[in-house]
């Protein structure tokens, strides 16, 4: 189903995102994290009102958006890493793996505040290592603390066991 038709502004939403990592390492799956609070995704890619895309990469960053590894909004919603490293002229194109919704005082709304505050309870912000801790790590991170969710990271998320 398209992305767009999935969301809810009424809801609170997180959606797993993943795509094949770098070359040569394709056989391995980057996750992230799309966060939908009431409406707060209106469009992608321009106009987007609040933090809606989190996620880990081997890069780091410092500044408002950026803490460490762990990036906000570094690309659109739905689109995909680079497939190599000496270029960002192509991209993965991203996949919905999973997701949640839900009302005031829902798993999803509680999923949403988790992710927010990331950059200051996220562990392993300024470490990255392709075994772990790195971005499905992070993934698995959050999906840690609700084990009742129906999110999961497939086989392939090399890293989601560090913790």
């Amino acid at each position: 189903m398209e992305f767009e038709k999935l969301l809810k502004n009424d809801k609170y939403q997180v959606f797993l995102f993943t795509c094949p990592a770098i070359m040569p390492f394709s056989f391995a799956v980057h996750p992230w994290l799309v966060v939908n609070k009431k409406g707060s995704l209106e469009r992608f890619g321009v106009g987007w009102k609040g933090g809606v895309r989190w996620e880990v990469l081997h890069t780091a960053r410092d500044n408002e958006q950026n803490w460490g590894h762990l990036h906000l909004n570094l690309l659109p919603p739905t689109q995909g890493t680079q497939i190599f490293s000496f270029t960002e002229k192509y991209s993965w194109k991203g996949k919905v793996k999973g997701m949640i919704e839900g009302d005031e005082g829902s798993v999803a709304h509680k999923m949403t505040e988790v992710i927010e505050n990331s950059p200051q309870n996220y562990p392993y912000c300024n470490l990255y290592s392709l075994k772990g801790p790195n971005s499905n790590t992070y993934a698995q991170w959050v999906l840690n603390q609700f084990p009742n969710s129906s999110l999961k990271l497939p086989w392939n998320a090399f890293g989601k066991s560090y913790l």
